[in-house]
């Protein structure tokens, strides 16, 4: 079994002047889990190579015992700079795909044809779609072979509107990411604000923020063990 974790080579936070990437936590602990559960894992981003961090997110928790672990693992680190280019991810090698959050992956995934592809082609081969926090955005334009979005009539959750308004970012980000998941029809299921949130939907497995990263990537080894 492997699992494809897809990053963000984004790096800068909208015309902030601030610095963004990929949220430590959304990737460290769904790592953890996975790499318990024995499934090979590979890094991919849109770019291919390396793959920035969101200083915010190291600020918060470089001293988290998994995200501490992560950081200080060299093959890791060796990795996250040169991961695959999505154009070049062979889909009938992966299970699953796994989105990582973080305000990155706003401005350079949800258009990224190479994504969208991979995501319906792994959905369509009988594989699971998850992600955690904004990491969402993956999904949001991902149209099926019948033309439907992926994300249409599915139970749906992502860092909400509340959530970004509270972290004074919603102005920041090229759109609300809970609004354009209901455009797209997804029923949203958002929790109390920075609470642990998971959504399973057939193979569709989505977290509302860094709270809910372990439980997603839980709940998608469950849905493998019983594939």
């Amino acid at each position: 079994m492997a699992v494809l974790i897809v990053l963000t080579n984004w790096s800068e936070l909208g015309d902030t002047g601030k610095k963004t990437g990929w949220y430590l936590p959304e990737v460290a602990h769904p790592y953890h889990v996975f790499k318990n559960s024995g499934l090979s894992i590979t890094f991919a981003s849109p770019n291919g190579g390396s793959t920035p961090m969101d200083p915010s997110g190291y600020e918060a928790f470089k001293e988290d015992p998994i995200c501490k672990e992560f950081l200080e693992d060299q093959s890791i680190s060796e990795q996250l700079n040169s991961t695959v280019s999505l154009s070049d991810v062979n889909s009938a090698l992966y299970n699953v795909i796994f989105y990582v959050g973080g305000h990155g992956p706003m401005f350079d995934i949800p258009d990224c044809e190479a994504s969208n592809t991979l995501v319906a082609k792994i959905y369509e081969s009988g594989g699971i779609v998850s992600a955690v926090c904004h990491g969402t955005v993956g999904e949001i334009n991902v149209k099926l072979s019948n033309g439907s979005y992926l994300v249409s009539g599915h139970n749906i959750t992502s860092f909400t509107n509340e959530e970004e308004y509270a972290v004074n970012l919603m102005d920041a980000m090229p759109f609300a990411l809970q609004t354009k998941l209901e455009d797209h029809g997804a029923n949203f299921h958002a929790a109390a604000v920075f609470t642990k949130n998971v959504q399973v939907s057939e193979r569709i497995v989505t977290g509302q923020n860094p709270a809910s990263a372990t439980g997603t990537a839980e709940a998608v080894v469950k849905i493998l063990n019983e594939m």
